[in-house]
């Protein structure tokens, strides 16, 4: 039984998770590492000047069922379940 904790740890050591409850086939998170770039493209260069440099901030992606990579944001379930495995 391994809890959120676990899953943190491994995504911090370059691994892919997920949780046996999920529904969707595929489905997994990923660790994002933060990164520094300039801006050259829409949509930031509509916020930033273009040449601006931009701290992006390391974060948990998932890969969706559909194949899509999206923002992935804890839930109270996903926080409290014991049933994080590795993808």
């Amino acid at each position: 039984m391994n809890g959120i904790g676990w899953a943190v740890k491994e995504l911090q050591d370059g691994n892919l998770v997920r949780r046996a409850g999920w529904n969707g086939k595929g489905m997994y998170l990923l660790l994002v590492p933060g990164s520094k770039f300039k801006v050259d493209r829409a949509p930031m260069n509509q916020i930033f000047a273009p040449g601006t440099e931009v701290e992006y901030h390391a974060h948990v992606d998932m890969k969706t069922a559909q194949g899509y990579v999206v923002p992935w944001l804890c839930s109270q379930t996903d926080l409290l379940a014991l049933d994080w495995e590795s993808a």
